[in-house]
């Protein structure tokens, strides 16, 4: 079976990469722009950035702002009226993963009408044409949806989130500025750089893993292992470090899967409303223990990636408690809380919880088989 390698087709890295917007805009023959982002971005000046710089370009756009954390089935569908009434060619997605992945299904209901109900997009959607162009413009350190198929969304109605996977929504241009990122709140920035954090490990030692993956995966942990708290004290080549770090982790993971970490994440954001970082990283931990017995000596690069001493003198053990432990403490270096009770979760959700992670897409991929009830035993032994 031959491996795929999926990516976007441009991407600009650096302080000042916003600049190449009006750039792409004009050499590519775009004439309007939907600028989709929430309204946090925009009250604080972040998403304005891009907006001021269309209007001193003399470039027409409309804006939508209604993006929630955990983007919803309304969400998209709105977003769809909104892009056609406004008569745009290309959407600029200004912010995380919410703005991003709404984009992304925004974008391909519009060349794909026959699934404008969003929910028959989950799992490897089959759509048949490419999406509207997207320009995404990240303004965390997390998700790297600006690199990957993969795009998530909230169904209210069933609490549940269900993820996406399609090479046709992928957007043409990524701009990776990391002055877009240097407002980002502590807490903010912790969450997005544990995720990306969870993205690098998961890809590394899902199934589906292979040679040039395992190549940027390791990369992104130690990226991520050295710089995610300077970063998060506000410090800006951390904040840089990082915005490369991320986007390498999601090179990889777009291409092969991840794993039960994310499996467990969603029902827990789509349920509680827990930010999705913050999910993945409570649960990192307690799934990597799960999935060690699988993993060969996976874990033995992932400690040396972490910055570990001494790895190659110990034993398979000691290695693997070494790269569970590291990763355990910059976990609680950045604050993430370390149990689901400190969450809100409750003994009682548990099942539900669990039945949403054995049907999630990522949980195929996971190193170890699972089981409902293993899935229902991590959940309670961080509760």
């Amino acid at each position: 079976m031959a491996n795929r390698i999926i990516l976007n087709e441009t991407s600009y890295f650096g302080p000042g990469a916003i600049q190449e917007i009006v750039t792409e805009i004009r050499g590519r023959g775009y004439h309007k722009v939907l600028v989709v982002t929430d309204k946090d971005l925009m009250k604080f000046k972040v998403a304005t950035r891009i907006t001021e710089l269309l209007t001193l370009s003399g470039i027409d756009y409309e804006v939508y702002d209604r993006i929630k954390p955990n983007p919803t089935i309304k969400n998209v569908q709105e977003g769809v009226e909104t892009c056609r009434q406004s008569g745009a060619d290309v959407l600029v997605a200004v912010g995380g993963g919410s703005a991003i992945d709404t984009s992304k299904a925004i974008a391909i209901i519009m060349k794909n009408p026959e699934f404008a109900d969003v929910r028959s997009l989950e799992g490897a959607s089959p759509t048949k044409h490419k999406a509207m162009p997207i320009i995404a413009v990240s303004t965390t350190s997390g998700t790297a949806a600006e690199v990957t198929i993969n795009y998530v969304i909230t169904d209210e109605e069933k609490q549940r989130k269900f993820v996406c996977a399609d090479p046709h929504d992928i957007p043409v241009i990524a701009i990776v500025d990391s002055e877009m990122c240097a407002s980002m709140p502590s807490r903010l920035c912790a969450a997005t750089g544990m995720d990306a954090l969870v993205h690098a490990i998961e890809g590394y030692i899902t199934k589906a893993a292979w040679e040039l993956t395992d190549m940027v995966h390791l990369k992104a942990i130690e990226i991520i292992a050295r710089s995610l708290r300077r970063s998060v004290q506000g410090d800006s080549q951390g904040r840089e470090d990082m915005a490369l770090g991320q986007y390498i982790a999601g090179m990889g993971f777009s291409n092969v899967g991840l794993g039960i970490d994310h499996s467990m994440a969603h029902p827990l954001s789509a349920v509680y409303d827990i930010p999705h970082g913050v999910a993945c990283a409570v649960l990192l931990t307690p799934v990597m223990k799960f999935n060690a017995p699988a993993t060969g000596e996976r874990y033995r690069e992932i400690a040396r990636a972490m910055g570990v001493p001494g790895v190659d003198v110990m034993s398979q053990d000691a290695y693997r408690q070494a790269a569970i432990a590291a990763v355990q403490q910059l976990s609680l270096d950045v604050g993430i809380p370390a149990t689901l009770g400190a969450l809100g979760v409750k003994e009682k959700d548990l099942d539900f919880l669990a039945g949403s992670a054995m049907a999630d897409a990522c949980t195929p991929g996971n190193p170890r088989e699972v089981s409902k009830e293993d899935i229902i035993a991590i959940y309670r032994s961080i509760l």
